[in-house]
């Protein structure tokens, strides 16, 4: 890899550290860009240092890859386009007082016959440094992207670009055996002897890959734009009701369908309708030709869309072992308390006080509880006749990782719950179809009761004030208080308690004082 001596010595392929602090929660805004073999995309970081927010994303389509196959070398009017979205993110990067980017290239500048002489060119005019990788080490920092949002995960990621395609292994947080191909779109469609002559290509590759990575029956996780764009089509297709890519799943037959659509479809018509771009459409159904024989392949459990890949990866890359071992979802709300919450630190406390309501709430489920409980006051400077739906948008389309769909259904109904007793009549109840009808229940039982213990700010930690006690053999709920504490058992106080007992189907609920 070009840059990179000793990943356990050196910075490379940054040049520098990110994180100074290896007990970092906050980061410092950092700025990346990749030019990929279609696209150039500027991406400043921001926010919880494990779970990172997009301050600012900006994607330029140049084509550097387009006709490659026949020329051996960038397109012209590609790499024009590339140099001035160089030229504006550089300025781009001063504006927000960025010390520095990291740029990376990948399959067009390392195997065009003039990426070395392009990639002068843009370290003169910009004062850039700009790293080339080759495909070993792609594949390695993309499925460290999809680390950074699924710790721990197993399975196969997959990133298609627009002249190669990378496959790597991830388990137990550690990336395993990787491999690269010439399975871009943009090679593809440069073939003579159209779809059959590419079906044995890609058949041909698929041995050898299949070869070099062994059985991979886990999930597959998809990286890249063609992707995103074909899990955008699935989505319509489907009348899916979340429009967020990341994390949704798909299944072999949904990828037969959704090809099997797209044939069928007036493509103009269609990339309009699901927001994808004409150049990115045009290379959507030769992805589609890979895929098919990826699934055929290596037959996943399942099929994630993963918006995290080499830019992700780059900061995954630099953090410390303790910072990645933290839940990015828990570490974004927290970030996000200490930002904008009255007061940072009682989401805690708050976790705490309801946790006895879930007496058998596992891991996942007190993982949902405690971030509701850290995000139940982020919102408060919204309008009150608006803050239930602010809440829902927050939880359900905020750059929260580590969320499946339901997870963030759940969520925003619980957080909707927190200012609003009913969830009918809402603009979101297309949503709620994602929940069976137990979690509807939790979310709402878990709301209320987040509105209820927020009326109680002089909760303190432990059994110094006010608890709950739920025994849901008797269904009798208990609310204790010491007579310090009393004064404030209000009527508003009163009226919250009862609609938190009523969501519990309680028998009987009181107050006990002493």
């Amino acid at each position: 890899m070009d840059g990179q001596e000793d990943r356990h010595g050196h910075w490379d392929p940054f040049g520098r550290p990110l994180f100074d602090d290896p007990k970092a929660r906050a980061l410092s805004r950092v700025g990346v860009v990749d030019i990929g073999s279609n696209s150039v995309r500027l991406v400043v970081f921001d926010g919880a240092a494990r779970s990172p927010a997009y301050f600012y994303n900006e994607k330029v389509m140049c084509g550097l890859g387009e006709g490659m196959s026949e020329t051996g070398r960038l397109n012209p009017e590609g790499r024009e386009r590339a140099l001035r979205a160089m030229l504006r993110f550089r300025r781009l990067a001063e504006g927000m007082d960025l010390p520095d980017l990291t740029v990376v290239a990948t399959a067009a500048m390392r195997d065009a016959s003039d990426g070395p002489e392009f990639r002068q060119v843009l370290e003169l005019a910009t004062g850039l440094k700009v790293w080339v990788i080759d495909g070993s080490e792609e594949a390695r920092l993309s499925a460290q992207g999809v680390l950074l949002g699924w710790p721990g995960s197993y399975g196969l990621v997959c990133d298609i670009g627009g002249s190669s395609m990378e496959l790597a292994e991830i388990h137990d947080g550690e990336v395993g055996r990787r491999i690269t191909s010439p399975l871009g779109p943009f090679k593809l469609r440069d073939l003579d002897g159209g779809r059959k002559t590419r079906e044995r290509l890609i058949r041909q590759e698929m041995e050898r890959l299949a070869d070099h990575m062994g059985p991979q029956r886990d999930r597959l996780f998809l990286v890249g734009g063609s992707w995103r764009a074909l899990a955008r089509i699935d989505m319509h297709r489907r009348g899916y009701p979340l429009q967020v890519l990341h994390e949704y799943r798909m299944d072999t037959e949904a990828v037969r369908e959704t090809l099997a659509y797209l044939e069928g479809k007036d493509h103009d018509a269609l990339r309009r309708a699901c927001g994808v771009s004409g150049a990115r459409m045009a290379l959507v159904p030769l992805a589609g030709e890979v895929l098919t024989q990826v699934v055929q392949t290596f037959e996943p459990s399942d099929i994630a869309i993963s918006s995290y890949g080499i830019r992700e990866g780059l900061l995954y890359e630099q953090m410390p072992q303790e910072l990645r071992d933290r839940d990015p979802l828990i570490e974004a709300c927290r970030f996000a308390e200490v930002k904008d919450a009255r007061m940072p630190g009682f989401g805690a406390i708050l976790y705490d006080f309801v946790l006895p309501l879930f007496p058998d709430a596992g891991p996942t489920r007190r993982r949902l509880i405690h971030a509701a409980c850290l995000l139940h006051d982020v919102s408060w400077r919204a309008h009150p006749d608006y803050r239930a739906e602010v809440c829902f948008d927050n939880a359900t389309r905020a750059n929260l990782g580590g969320l499946k769909h339901w997870e963030r259904v759940f969520l925003g109904l619980a957080l909707l719950h927190r200012y609003r007793n009913k969830r009918e009549g809402t603009r979101f109840e297309d949503l709620f179809a994602l929940l069976d009808d137990a979690h509807k229940r939790e979310a709402e039982v878990l709301g209320k009761a987040l509105r209820f213990g927020a009326m109680l700010w002089t909760l303190e930690p432990g059994d110094q004030g006010p608890r709950l006690v739920w025994d849901k053999d008797s269904r009798s709920l208990k609310l204790r208080l010491d007579p310090q504490s009393a004064p404030i058992y209000g009527e508003v106080t009163e009226a919250r308690f009862k609609s938190l007992a009523e969501s519990l189907e309680a028998s009987s609920y009181q107050v006990e004082i002493g």
